[in-house]
């Protein structure tokens, strides 16, 4: 059995980060084990949350799992937080990298041509450090922009995101995809780079018209979760994107509206059988 860890934030009620990592990539097969960056009561788009940083504690779980000899199949990190933790991302992934490691890097920090509200141009610079150490990045076109200096557009042609790849593997990592890529009406998709040979693939589905919380997080947990089950990277985003399209058309039907995040609990069966 494949083991991964996962890097995030874990919100106690909110479907994203931990809460949808682990039972995902659980349930496609591979033991999930998880490293909280922080604990918040709900996610942020509820009012008067709670957050406490565990920062302090990820050192001494490094250095317990060193004594334990420990290893890991796959790497995986998404929402950190702070410069910080970018930081001590690097560390453990030179510590606990291996020659057959997948590193998987969730870059999240903005969306719709703004940094999120926490974050600044210093933080989006350590995040490029930290996708220029892994084998696979994951940014949307925001992240993408600010990574690589480029303009955000939010109408634009194939060669605006075929520049933005190349852009983006010159900061190291093999293979760069990027989220929520539209290249014609009603479509959405991916888009990515393998570095090694060259190539540029893309997977178009139809859009859906709904928007929830953690649909990100959705994604890449089930590209590593499809990785770890032996797929090409190329299948594992095109599984992602269509499972994650369908789970946001399941929420969306759902007559008790649960605004704060997607009911992938109800269509987890159908993605351990999807191929």
């Amino acid at each position: 059995m494949k083991r991964v860890l996962t890097i995030q934030d874990i919100s106690c009620l909110g479907k994203c980060s931990l809460t949808i990592a682990l039972p995902v990539i659980s349930a496609l097969g591979s033991e999930t084990v998880i490293l909280p960056t922080a604990v918040l009561s709900t996610h942020t788009m509820f009012k008067n949350f709670t957050c406490r940083d565990l920062s302090d504690e990820i050192v001494p779980i490094m250095n317990h799992w060193k004594a334990e000899n420990v290893r890991f199949d796959c790497i995986y990190t998404g929402y950190l937080g702070t410069i910080a933790e970018i930081e001590l991302m690097k560390e453990l992934i030179r510590t606990f990298r291996d020659e057959d490691t997948l590193v998987f890097i969730d870059p999240v920090m903005g969306d719709n041509g703004k940094l999120y509200p926490a974050f600044d141009m210093d933080y989006a610079k350590k995040n490029a450090e930290l996708c220029a150490i892994a084998d696979i990045i994951v940014p949307n076109i925001t992240e993408g922009a600010l990574m690589t200096g480029m303009d955000y557009k939010e109408t634009y042609d194939e060669s605006y995101i075929r520049e933005m790849l190349l852009r983006l593997s010159e900061l190291g990592a093999g293979v760069s995809v990027l989220t929520g890529v539209s290249l014609e009406e009603g479509k959405t998709g991916v888009m990515g780079y393998d570095r090694k040979n060259g190539r540029f693939l893309s997977y178009q589905n139809d859009r859906i018209n709904g928007a929830y919380h953690g649909t990100g997080d959705l994604f890449s947990s089930t590209c590593v979760g499809e990785i770890m089950r032996g797929k090409p990277w190329i299948d594992a985003m095109r599984i992602a994107a269509d499972y994650t399209a369908h789970t946001i058309d399941v929420t969306m039907k759902n007559p008790a509206n649960p605004w704060y995040g997607v009911d992938f609990e109800a269509t987890l069966p159908e993605l351990i059988g999807m191929e």
